[in-house]
């Protein structure tokens, strides 16, 4: 690709992962060799093992991971060593898009070496696109695609969990 750019896919709503599995898939369908590195969650996601047998790399998050207020310090470093060393496994092997999802809570909750996921980003030898709430500063600034997912209902509210094949 001439000019690789970075995607941001952020906020409060429903779509951001969806968003950027779509671009994987689109990417994949132009003959590009996708990486997806999932902080974060437990691996589950429906759009992973698709993307894998379409040729898609995929780094899961590991089953049981709690969330990162629930973690003891020591579940902490456990987790932040398993997700730094992944993506230091994505970014040994050549791409043409990296898909770094969760990566905004991640590093906001230093569970991720943060010196690398900007390596990740800012190196520009990919096309890069990033999800989650709340992103870094440098994160915004780094983006040449920004989209703002904003919930303006949820089911959730209504007291409707989770369903399979729709939101996971």
């Amino acid at each position: 690709m001439e000019t690789n750019l970075c995607h941001l896919y952020w906020g409060d709503g429903k779509g951001k992962t969806t968003a950027a599995m779509g671009l994987a898939l689109r990417a994949l369908g132009q003959g590009m060799q996708v990486h997806v590195v999932q902080f974060m969650k437990d691996g589950r996601s429906g759009e992973l093992g698709p993307l894998e047998r379409l040729g898609a790399k995929v780094w899961r998050g590991r089953p049981g991971t709690k969330f990162p207020t629930q973690m003891t310090e020591e579940e902490r470093r456990d987790v932040r060593a398993f997700q730094t060393r992944q993506l230091e496994e994505a970014l040994a092997d050549p791409c043409g898009l990296l898909l770094l999802d969760e990566a905004c809570a991640a590093q906001r909750f230093g569970l991720v070496d943060e010196g690398l996921l900007q390596k990740a980003v800012l190196q520009r030898a990919y096309e890069v696109v990033l999800t989650g709430r709340g992103p870094a500063p440098w994160m915004m600034e780094a983006a040449d695609y920004s989209t703002e997912m904003r919930c303006e209902k949820h089911p959730y509210q209504q007291g409707i969990a989770a369903r399979k094949g729709v939101e996971f």
